[in-house]
């Protein structure tokens, strides 16, 4: 028995092939992947290098940073890699970084505001220095880098701009407050952002990740305090029962930031193993 619309979907899959076969037309565009020396902005730099970009990437420590340069350079040749090292929360290291790619090649494609942290205070009497800090570290970095590379992403009529956000950001969790609020304020300024500069010609949207397991990141460190209580949390509450890689979010942004997404815009896509439940 054949399903509606078997044949003609049967074509489009001959057609287009496997998804290793699909074209991103990525190949020579510029990026500026923030927050890239390890983890999920590491991982999304190599994937837009495997696509033929030229990446510039960047970190706060010098040490990683230049480590992760020089496995870029050795895998994908040192014209297609260059680094920044600054704290991209400041609007002057921000102005830097955007200076020094452009520079370098003469043109900026796409940028990814990975910037943040999720390390914080529990309960509910907090300081304001608190709130001002998670904001600072994950609201106001990713607005004032998205502010000042628009215009840049404008002058070729298909730009595109990512913000890396959390689902802490679209659902009750146990995470710090300030830092879901301020993940909350980044995906609803992401859709509302996308509305005013679409006629630009630059696109914007969102990844929310779930629980993404890497070297240094904060779900090592509480497997090594508490493996037990952590696996038992996965098991429970994501359908999947495991945790995400960064290769698995690097995937979903190189895709959004692609020509065949050029109709995308506005939209925040959650990543996470099924641990959300709302749409």
């Amino acid at each position: 028995m054949k399903w509606p619309g078997q044949n003609r979907t049967s074509h489009l899959f001959a057609a287009i092939g496997t998804i290793d076969d699909l074209n991103l037309s990525l190949q020579n565009r510029v990026a500026l992947v923030a927050g890239s020396s390890r983890g999920i902005g590491k991982a999304i730099a190599a994937a837009f290098l495997r696509e033929g970009c030229r990446v510039c990437i960047t970190g706060r420590s010098e040490a990683p940073l230049s480590k992760a340069l020089a496995e870029f350079e050795a895998e994908f040749g040192r014209e297609c890699v260059i680094s920044f090292c600054g704290d991209l929360t400041d609007s002057i290291m921000i102005e830097q970084a955007l200076r020094r790619t452009h520079g370098r090649w003469r043109r900026l494609d796409v940028v990814v505001a990975n910037l943040g942290s999720g390390s914080g205070k529990g309960g509910w009497q907090l300081e304001s220095e608190e709130w001002e800090r998670l904001f600072r570290l994950n609201f106001w970095g990713s607005v004032n880098l998205a502010q000042a590379a628009t215009p840049l992403l404008a002058e070729n009529q298909h730009g595109a701009l990512l913000f890396i956000a959390s689902i802490t950001g679209v659902e009750a969790t146990p995470a710090p407050l300030p830092y879901s609020a301020a993940k909350a304020a980044l995906i609803n300024y992401s859709k509302n952002l996308a509305s005013q500069v679409a006629k630009l010609g630059v696109r914007v949207n969102c990844i929310a990740p779930g629980n993404v397991l890497f070297p240094g990141g904060t779900w090592e460190r509480h497997l090594e305090k508490e493996k037990n209580k952590v696996m038992q949390m996965i098991d429970s509450s994501v359908p999947l029962a495991r945790f995400g890689t960064p290769e698995e979010i690097a995937s979903v942004a190189v895709f959004l930031c692609s020509d065949p997404a050029t109709f995308i815009t506005g939209a925040c896509f959650k990543a996470d193993g099924g641990q959300t439940r709302s749409y």
